[in-house]
């Protein structure tokens, strides 16, 4: 799964360019305009990294660094302050409101890129690493193969994908809606249901003969990658 970014800016053109230049990388993009939209898309999307305004409508890029610092969801995401005020004091005032980074307007995609690229792995390794490990299942990136206790294991393409997004995050609980976002797309229309017969034909590949069931359903809420264990307890309960 291509990491996914957060646009903070209400600068039109910026906004283009910067999409341009990271779709072009690879990354996963959505925007916000102004402050308030800002948390609503972070908590919507769970971004990998945020680039995150200084001035904007409504909430300025300092508040909205405060306050995503105080969530638990966002508390750890990093976050990149792209501003016109240079000034030293700035530049360390963001930065003890959380930013992890700070880059002065106008700036060099290439160096953004770069920055976002060394943030991403300090905070996600994950998204560069090559392989994948679960209890006893293993993703190889690389030869995109999967495996469970030595067994390979046939996945199509979409249920590929939907074990890669479970895998970067063990133990998290998904909405069908927030699956259909991160795995098939924003712009791409697809009943919710649609996750429920993938589910299925990922725990049919996954699971053999007497395997624990490494996926976990929760009722009204969605699925959750978890350790044998702990699906079975739930279940018990």
């Amino acid at each position: 799964m291509n990491p996914r970014i957060l646009i903070v800016e209400d600068e039109g053109p910026l906004v283009t360019l910067l999409r341009y230049n990271l779709e072009r990388e690879g990354f996963v993009v959505s925007e916000a305009s102004d402050g308030e939209e800002a948390l609503l898309r972070a908590a919507e999307d769970h971004p990998d990294l945020i680039l995150l305004d200084w001035m904007l409508p409504l909430l300025s890029g300092i508040e909205v660094c405060r306050r995503l610092r105080r969530q638990p969801e966002s508390a750890t995401v990093p976050i990149i302050m792209l501003t016109a005020r240079g000034e030293e004091g700035d530049k360390v005032r963001g930065l003890d409101y959380g930013a992890d980074d700070y880059m002065t307007k106008p700036f060099s995609p290439a160096e953004l890129i770069a920055r976002i690229r060394a943030l991403l792995r300090r905070a996600r390794p994950e998204l560069a690493a090559e392989q994948l490990d679960f209890a006893d299942l293993t993703m190889d990136l690389a030869a995109h193969r999967v495996r469970r206790d030595g067994r390979e294991i046939h996945l199509g393409p979409t249920e590929f994908r939907l074990l890669h997004y479970l895998l970067q995050h063990p133990g998290r609980v998904f909405s069908r809606e927030q699956l259909l976002d991160a795995v098939w797309g924003r712009d791409v229309y697809v009943e919710a249901r649609t996750v429920d017969v993938h589910i299925r034909r990922l725990r049919k590949a996954l699971n053999g003969d007497g395997e624990a069931d490494l996926i976990r359903t929760v009722r009204a809420a969605g699925y959750a990658l978890d350790r044998p264990a702990e699906v079975q307890n739930a279940r018990a309960r």
